[in-house]
């Protein structure tokens, strides 16, 4: 028999919305659940803010070392061990998602492990992680699902093996040479980071500028100061074709002012943009006779 919990209010993600609102909630004296299927704390703590402002003081170290003589001071080569910075990092985000668990649990916040599905209007029905399922219901259901990465409509990258904003993060290793699609927040951020790390960089931006919601003077600023930095920035850039070849290169062609062009990189980095989780992923799937998909929406 499945087991049935009632609440004053559900929260569907614990993401940097959803944590707060359920403390606040709970804290007024509703009783309150939160359901997450991975981590507390949402993009910010997990793939965002916290391990990328990491990662970024890790590659900041290193070029500042490798420019110590500009400042006085003589200094030996300068290596990057990818194994030691992605531990730091991990060690960071799990203090920081540790204190987040912490807040809700203090606050009375019930956290449910597992995916809920919508069953009903005001009923949920969460998948367990432990393969479990119970039924939750609440007067109140806040939907508090983030973003993801966007995947981009191009039909070779699923023939490569193409890293985005969260994958990236997990290598053990500087890439020789990393190939960014996207010149955009995230894309940069990482561009360079890479660069200081030790690693031929190349973007390839689709628009006439960087950083396309910024005023022109500020693209313009940012690619020039990355060009400084010795990155490799191509403006007006469409992705034509990406292979792998039998040696493990990566190989995309691009059409560029000047003509077509292929890149050859060790890694690909697609930071195309993040967009919203759909909706649709917490509702039914088939819908209910009590509710229509329509509503999930």
């Amino acid at each position: 028999m499945t087991e049935s919990r009632y609440y004053d209010a559900v929260v569907i993600g614990s993401g940097q919305g959803g944590n707060p609102l359920a403390t606040a909630l709970a804290k007024s004296g509703q009783k309150t659940a939160i359901v997450e299927r991975e981590h507390v704390g949402g993009t910010c703590i997990n793939e965002g803010c916290t391990p990328t402002k990491t990662m970024i003081a890790s590659a900041k170290v290193a070029y500042l070392d490798r420019r110590s003589a500009v400042y006085g001071i003589q200094n030996g080569s300068v290596t990057v061990d990818m194994v030691k910075v992605r531990q730091r990092k991990r060690d960071i985000v799990d203090s920081f998602r540790g204190g987040s668990e912490r807040r809700l649990e203090r606050a009375g916040v019930d956290l449910v492990w597992g995916e809920a599905s919508f069953v009903g209007p005001k009923e949920l029905e969460v998948r367990l992680n432990s393969g479990e399922t119970v039924q939750l219901s609440a007067d109140n259901v806040f939907i508090n699902t983030g973003t993801r990465p966007i995947e981009p409509p191009i039909e070779d990258l699923a023939s490569v093996p193409a890293l985005n904003s969260t994958t990236i993060m997990e290598l053990d290793e500087i890439p020789d040479h990393l190939l960014v699609l996207g010149g955009g927040y995230v894309g940069l951020e990482f561009a360079q980071m890479f660069r200081r790390f030790g690693s031929e960089v190349t973007v390839v931006q689709r628009g006439k500028q960087l950083l396309s919601r910024e005023d022109p003077d500020i693209g313009e600023a940012v690619a020039e100061i990355l060009r400084e930095d010795g990155l490799e920035i191509l403006l007006e850039t469409q992705f034509q074709h990406v292979e792998q070849t039998d040696e493990g290169k990566i190989q995309m062609t691009v059409s560029t002012p000047e003509g077509e062009r292929t890149l050859s990189g060790s890694h690909l980095l697609v930071a195309t943009g993040r967009a919203p989780t759909p909706s649709g992923s917490i509702c039914p799937r088939q819908a209910s006779r009590r509710m229509s998909e329509a509503s999930c929406w």
